[in-house]
């Protein structure tokens, strides 16, 4: 009997305990999915500081990690714009490339015909190089955002049409047969069948599209650039002042590691209901 009791007063403080820290975990928010990254570059970070001070390893070849931080927050303004851009241009591209996926995938989702016609088409987007693209982008439409935008939209484009074709083909069957018996609409079962059952692929989609935006953005801005980071990359790489080189680089990845987190956050926020959300 006391072994009962014992067990069951574990059993609640064990409770407890996972309350308190599911309470903790909300309070933080974004907080929560950024600290762990933050911890790795730390440590990294750390190991690189060691590397390059024991081994004597010249700063125009690889600068120790002090020395970019001290050309980064010396110039904190400076990175702040250039970086201000970059990520505008990203977001830009990213929105842009995903609702044309995301249209694009409601029409072939409609027609195995208009799938097997138009899939090849977006295949011929994703295996064209965006160096070859970029330039041509810069001779068609200037030497303003809109080129870099464009370089970054078509390489989120891919991804998520691909994800949020399989999650609308990923319907149950049980399900659409409930719908037919319903005299549902097809318009009513995309909105309220197939698009609930879209939405945790989109949202993987979104993780790997997120980041690839930012990519994208650098790279038309090394073609284009007098601003964003991409430009300042070139610059430094240029001057060899790799100090400068990267500090942009850290820059890049506080943008990638933060839109990483936030996309993180909207998919555990959105998808409450979802089994591999409720499965954590």
């Amino acid at each position: 009997m006391e072994g009962s009791v014992t067990g069951s007063r574990r059993g609640q403080e064990r409770a407890s305990v996972r309350l308190a820290l599911g309470r903790w975990k909300d309070a933080l928010g974004v907080g929560a999915y950024l600290l762990p990254p933050v911890i790795a570059l730390a440590l990294a970070a750390a190991v690189w500081e060691l590397w390059v001070r024991i081994g004597g390893v010249a700063e125009y070849l690889v600068p120790a990690p002090s020395a970019v931080l001290s050309d980064l927050f010396v110039d904190i303004e400076y990175f702040a714009f250039h970086g201000a851009i970059t990520l505008a241009e990203s977001l830009g591209g990213f929105a842009m490339g995903a609702t044309v996926a995301i249209t694009g995938a409601i029409i072939m989702s409609q027609s195995r015909a208009l799938e097997r016609s138009l899939l090849p088409l977006a295949v011929l987007v994703k295996v064209t190089p965006i160096v070859a693209v970029a330039p041509l982008f810069v001779i068609w439409f200037g030497f303003g955002s809109f080129p870099k935008i464009l370089v970054a939209s078509l390489i989120t484009f891919f991804p998520v049409l691909v994800n949020t074709l399989a999650g609308l083909r990923s319907a149950s069957p049980e399900a659409l047969d409930l719908f037919k018996s319903l005299d549902a609409s097809n318009a009513e079962v995309l909105w309220k069948l197939r698009g609930f059952s879209a939405l945790p692929f989109m949202f993987a989609a979104f993780r790997i599209a997120v980041p690839l935006s930012v990519i994208g953005a650098v790279v038309g801005e090394w073609f284009t650039g007098d601003r964003g980071l991409g430009s300042v990359i070139i610059v430094a790489h240029n001057d060899l002042n790799m100090p400068r080189l990267f500090a942009s680089v850290v820059v890049l990845a506080v943008i990638g590691i933060s839109l990483t987190a936030l996309t993180w956050y909207g998919e555990k926020r959105i998808l409450f209901w979802h089994e591999s959300e409720r499965a954590v």
